[in-house]
């Protein structure tokens, strides 16, 4: 989809298993309907760089819903964060951040995500059929985690330098590769110690045993991180690649 749409933005509260998780939707003016995304943010949450990612989505033509991730900590936002993020400048960061990032299990993650997916569902102008999910970072395990965990509800998943796709643990994301019905496109940043040669490898070779739709690719030169205009690791070079890979498979899906 092409076409520029004006967009309507507003925030909703969503039921889970475990309390209300507040999210940012956006939606094309217009009656639609429209192809659902839910889009799944890194560690650092909802905050105004990730919901311009959600506005450039929905101005070509879909509906974007974007949880807080880490609703069980409160609302957004979570944690205050300096309007330009550096983690080896700021290593006080990790103390705001980290705890609350790894509250987030995998079976917390999997808990939450049919109530995303049924909410986008049913939201009056998203187009019937499976949605499609965007996840960056953190985002793109979880979107991988999804996709073979409810295979029946992703119609494609494109992630972006996502970390710890495919270790070598009982809960790697990679080992669901089986049940994965969806186009994924992954582009991997070479830069990015939590996801080394040995992971890219390794989910490579599960996609492509298991026969699932797939492309990856990895960004040369680029750092973990480099979509988020709000960090130190932006680049720019490997950001309008990213958005053009992604804009393509969203095409090819809906």
């Amino acid at each position: 989809m092409t076409t520029a749409h004006e967009v309507r933005r507003t925030t909703v509260d969503i039921t889970t298993q475990d309390g209300a998780a507040d999210a940012y939707l956006v939606q094309p003016e217009g009656e639609g309907p429209y192809p659902g995304v839910l889009l799944y943010m890194n560690a650092l949450g909802v905050r105004p760089h990730i919901k311009s990612v959600a506005d450039r989505i929905a101005a070509a033509g879909y509906v974007v819903l974007l949880p807080n991730l880490f609703h069980r900590h409160g609302r957004t936002p979570v944690f205050e964060l300096p309007e330009f993020v550096d983690f080896e400048r700021q290593p006080e960061l990790f103390d705001r951040v980290g705890p609350v990032l790894d509250s987030l299990t995998t079976e917390l993650a999997m808990r939450d995500a049919p109530a995303y997916l049924d909410w986008l569902a049913g939201f009056p102008v998203v187009a019937a059929g499976p949605a499609a999910i965007v996840g960056y970072c953190l985002g793109a395990r979880l979107g991988l985690l999804t996709a073979g965990t409810y295979p029946e509800r992703v119609a494609a998943l494109a992630g972006f330098h996502g970390g710890f796709l495919a270790p070598d643990t009982a809960d790697s994301p990679h080992l669901l590769a089986h049940r994965i019905t969806a186009e994924l496109y992954f582009g991997h940043a070479d830069q990015d110690p939590s996801l080394p040669a040995e992971q890219i490898d390794r989910l490579e070779k599960a996609l492509s045993g298991a026969g699932v739709r797939h492309r990856t690719q990895v960004y040369e030169g680029a750092p973990h991180g480099f979509t988020l205009a709000d960090t130190v690791y932006y680049d720019a070079a490997a950001d309008e690649r990213h958005w053009a890979e992604l804009f393509a498979l969203l095409d090819r899906t809906f």
